[in-house]
């Protein structure tokens, strides 16, 4: 409720239950616990605060019979999904194969813990236009564009009516064609309700995947040094956008380990086009650690990797991908003058992210490396959420993924009736 993230959508229609999302709630988690000096110990620190929601049946640690029928996760971001870890192990998981590909790959890379225990986790892998019956319930998933892949808006077919849920999604990414299709099944079904994001309601920025790569290739044509980039490590469009920027330029990729990781795991989902990780236009850049995890040791044995010092002597030849976890990393590289930095990731919105992004801007002051913003968003604008509202015409529009609930509804109340939703009661 008026923030972004923590999705948990529950709909009951007459003995049936089924959950929407199930995510992590940002705001609630940073108001108790700060990582990793003051961290939760075991799901009662999640349940006294209301970061989970206290109910019975739903969790894999009480023994009530299950509460709901299943859950159905739009995409794998976590403010959508991190928190099915704690499902009761008889609820099935709905989600596309690259979201659960995602779920899985990060799990692995996590330190094992009572958070990011999938273990036993029923995960039931649909795509665009499946129709799934749950209990009396008819649901079906529809693609939509979004800046990670296996994304899903979801149609919900009950007995007093049609409920359109969107998850998140944007019409100006490089698969603006998914989100139209949604929007069209969306309309079709003349849905009582649509549940629909408004994550860019209080500031929106109007850009493309088309002028990202047409910026960042520019930078980079007019850069002689190392280039350094920052984007999502999940965002395939991005990492096309950056992979296509370098071939274009004569260098090549330098992705992480974590990059590496997923991508490899991502090969198996039919069209998504990647990049093959082979060394000749895409490379994995390996941090200097005596010891590696063992999906670290994976990626180590698998492709060609290159250390600090092969950068450093490589540096007018490859776009190196650096988040801030990796900035300790140019003591080693030492970027040479001339160098640049491009932030192809969302600025920061709260205060632990102005605390992050200044020490980036520390960082790069102190190398000499000018920031270039270049990027475009995840969720859709507000002059097309109007159009998509106007084209599914819904009989009522409950705005959610949003800090500006109330900016919401007066700006769509030409165009449909808007009930702002209420916190459920546990």
């Amino acid at each position: 409720m008026n923030e972004v993230g923590g999705n948990k959508i529950l709909i009951e229609d007459q003995d049936s239950r089924i959950m929407l999302d199930f995510g992590v709630s940002y705001s609630e988690r940073r108001r108790y616990y700060i990582e990793p000096w003051l961290s939760p110990k075991d799901e009662r620190g999640l349940l006294e605060f209301g970061i989970l929601p206290d109910l019975k049946g739903l969790y894999r640690f009480d023994e009530a019979a299950p509460l709901i029928d299943g859950v159905f996760i739009s995409h794998s971001h976590a403010d959508h999904a991190s928190v099915i870890s704690f499902l009761n192990r008889a609820i099935p998981v709905y989600c596309g194969v690259a979201a659960q590909t995602i779920i899985e790959g990060q799990a692995e890379m996590r330190p094992r813990s009572f958070e990011t225990d999938l273990s036993g986790l029923r995960f039931q892998a649909f795509k665009t236009g499946d129709t799934l019956r749950v209990n009396g319930l008819e649901v079906k998933p529809i693609h939509v564009d979004h800046s990670v892949p296996g994304a899903y808006g979801f149609i919900v077919y009950a007995s007093e009516g049609t409920v359109v849920y969107t998850g998140d999604f944007r019409v100006h990414g490089s698969k603006s064609n998914l989100t139209w299709e949604f929007v069209e099944k969306a309309g079709e079904s003349k849905p009582m309700a649509l549940i629909c994001e408004g994550t860019n309601m209080g500031e929106a920025y109007l850009s493309s995947e088309r002028e990202v790569k047409s910026k960042v290739e520019e930078v980079v044509r007019k850069t002689d040094k190392l280039v350094l980039a920052d984007f999502s490590y999940a965002d395939v469009d991005r990492l096309r956008t950056f992979h296509e920027v370098a071939v274009d330029t004569g260098r090549k990729l330098a992705i992480s380990m974590r990059q590496a990781f997923i991508f490899e795991k991502l090969q198996q989902c039919p069209g998504l086009a990647l990049p093959k990780v082979d060394g000749e236009t895409v490379v994995v850049y390996r941090k200097g650690k005596k010891r590696y995890y063992r999906w670290e040791e994976a990626v180590l044995n698998r492709f060609d990797v290159k250390d600090s010092d092969e950068i450093r002597r490589l540096q007018e030849r490859v776009i190196l991908v650096c988040s801030l976890p990796d900035l300790k990393e140019l003591i080693e590289i030492q970027p040479q003058p001339g160098s640049v930095f491009i932030h192809s990731a969302s600025e920061p919105v709260d205060e632990e992210g102005l605390i992050e992004f200044e020490k980036l801007t520390s960082w790069l002051d102190h190398f000499g490396l000018p920031l270039y913003q270049i990027h475009c968003s995840g969720h859709i604008t507000p002059i097309e959420l109007k159009e998509v509202i106007s084209r599914i015409k819904p009989k009522k529009v409950y705005p959610i993924h949003t800090e500006h609930p109330a900016q919401f509804a007066r700006y769509i109340s030409g165009y449909a009736e808007v009930e702002l939703p209420k916190l459920a009661p546990t």
